[in-house]
């Protein structure tokens, strides 16, 4: 991971710190190309927390955006999801 990727998720674990009394509920959005597997990887991130997932195809199909909302037990956990999806190819997470 580079220095400005490292800095970055450093900066979200302090705002994160600050925002909410934990554990809360979060709210993750993100945005894969209109893979079965790609977005199924995404899914499949957040089985057996009690998420709730919901999938919006793009007017031309092209892409999908994922919202999950799920409660999390800290900054920490936050992170380590992002981290753990940014493997996935093409993926934007905002």
């Amino acid at each position: 991971m580079d220095n400005k990727t490292e800095e970055f998720y450093k900066r979200l674990t302090e705002e994160l710190a600050g925002s909410a009394d934990w554990p809360a509920e979060y709210l993750f959005k993100f945005i894969v190309p209109s893979e079965d597997s790609k977005i199924q990887t995404v899914e499949n991130a957040f089985n057996g927390i009690g998420a709730i997932i919901n999938t919006n195809k793009s007017k031309t199909g092209k892409y999908t955006s994922i919202s999950v909302s799920a409660t999390m037990q800290g900054p920490a956990e936050i992170v380590e999801k992002y981290k753990e999806l940014s493997t996935v190819e093409g993926i934007i997470s905002l």
